[in-house]
């Protein structure tokens, strides 16, 4: 699915479910990455994660789309638009919007550590993604001194 094409949807359901006209930009945004869909408050504009699509299909995405739309069209409106409103929780079941996106995390995205650190004291090993200031930190198991053990290079 192209940004036009997402936007004839946006603008399909908008109509078919709410009853009301969609007259802003609807687009695909790679850059969120554990929420589906988000509106904008100023521009009243809507972005869609593309990996809803990817990994859940487009009755999944329909869902979001419905959830958007309940914040765009009761924003609009000068209802309660929030997540804890009334408003928009009714609205959202009657559209049958989605309250959640099912899960988008990717198996294999779990970055694995690149630095270890060990206790002088105690021995306790410390793998961290990323640099630790020695002189600020110490050992959580018994406050003995930390020093730097290895850097792991995962090539």
């Amino acid at each position: 699915m192209n940004e036009q094409e997402l936007q004839r949807l946006v603008e399909d359901i908008s109509q078919a479910v709410f009853d009301k006209p969609f007259r802003h930009r609807a687009s695909f945004n790679r850059r969120l990455k554990t929420t589906g869909g988000r509106y904008h408050l100023g521009s009243h504009d809507l972005d869609f994660n593309p990996l809803v699509l990817e990994l859940h299909g487009a009755e999944e995405m329909e869902k979001v789309v419905k959830h958007e739309l309940c914040h765009y069209h009761l924003h609009l409106e000068g209802r309660g638009y929030l997540h804890r409103d009334a408003d928009f929780r009714k609205l959202l079941k009657e559209s049958g919007g989605s309250r959640f996106v099912k899960d988008l995390r990717q198996t294999g995205t779990i970055v694995p550590p690149k630095w270890l650190y060990s206790c002088s004291a105690c021995g306790q090993l410390y793998p961290r993604k990323r640099r630790i200031d020695l002189k600020k930190y110490v050992c959580g198991k018994c406050k003995g001194k930390l020093r730097l053990k290895s850097q792991i290079t995962t090539r």
